[in-house]
């Protein structure tokens, strides 16, 4: 363990989303959504692999011995990432990552829901804090709506977000069963695939030919996206969870940044103010579910016979 490298590896693959986000932002909604998952998918493919066969984990990466779970999963993941595009390009790059922030949130209602986990009083708070949050940074676009064209794209843009974080803590549920069997190769592996074949159902409903500059955008965002993949994956090779995922909300201030300086958002007080309960929450559950760990590790040595 090297918690050090972990945390920065963690950063690594925090910066590199934002980045990639920015770039598929930065073609304006002149590629269809369906089409930008294709090249976000197709072209982190090289990089997957090439990250599989440094680790020698590339034979590793083709053995499942649950391939449906992994088409399931890949659907689910795959219409979340659609969404996610799709939002976008209606609303600034501050508010899609603070409306993000709501799908660890919904993971614990979700888990609670489908996998029988117990939701406490702590965790329940938790939950409402942070779903808080999430109702400021939607009131001011959902309250748009009557302004106007913009305003209504505001508002799709925002309800476009919410559902992709849906749909993405949907996906980690299916992650959380599906690691009792599945090494992280194989589910790295097999989103790659199914996400870029999932998004070819797209085709009928208008693919274009991109102008050189939005295709180097794209292709440039899928090679991010596999970088990104590798160093998040790697990052809890040498440090525990609890430790590096407090640093995804990091992001936030990276989005800030390039929504300022690139595109000339500023964000609202509203988002800054929904974000930051957003992120208290998640602080809260991630140092719940700590606890809740190192309990569990006591609990395992003191029934382990001393020899």
């Amino acid at each position: 363990m090297n918690p050090s490298f972990g945390i920065l590896l963690k950063l690594g693959a925090v910066i590199t989303f934002v980045v990639m986000q920015a770039l598929i932002k930065a073609t304006e909604g002149r590629v269809p959504p369906g089409e930008v998952v294709f090249f976000r998918s197709f072209f982190a493919f090289p990089v997957i692999l090439g990250w599989l066969a440094i680790r020698r984990e590339l034979r590793v990466g083709l053995q499942t011995a649950r391939p449906m779970s992994h088409v399931w999963r890949g659907v689910i993941g795959t219409s979340a990432m659609g969404l996610s595009f799709a939002g976008l390009m209606l609303l600034p790059l501050p508010e899609v990552t603070a409306l993000s922030y709501a799908a660890p949130i919904l993971t614990v209602v979700f888990a609670a829901m489908f996998l029988g986990e117990q939701v406490r009083a702590f965790r329940l708070f938790a939950v409402g804090l942070g779903m808080t949050g999430v109702l400021i940074v939607l009131a001011p676009q959902l309250t748009a709506v009557s302004e106007g064209h913009l305003g209504t794209r505001q508002a799709l843009g925002a309800v476009l977000v919410l559902m992709s974080a849906t749909l993405a803590a949907l996906a980690q549920i299916f992650l959380r069963k599906m690691v009792a069997t599945e090494r992280a190769a194989t589910v790295v592996f097999y989103f790659t695939v199914s996400s870029t074949l999932f998004s070819l159902f797209t085709i009928p409903f208008g693919w274009i030919v991109p102008a050189p500059r939005d295709a180097a955008l794209l292709v440039l965002a899928g090679v991010l996206g596999g970088m990104g993949q590798g160093f998040l994956t790697s990052a809890y090779r040498f440090a525990h969870a609890s430790v590096v995922a407090p640093f995804d909300y990091a992001s936030m201030l990276f989005a800030v940044a390039i929504g300022y300086f690139i595109f000339h958002e500023v964000p609202t007080g509203a988002t800054l103010t929904g974000a930051a309960l957003i992120v208290a929450a998640g602080f809260l559950i991630i140092w719940r579910e700590r606890r809740l760990g190192l309990e569990r590790d006591r609990a395992r040595k003191a029934m382990t016979p001393q020899g």
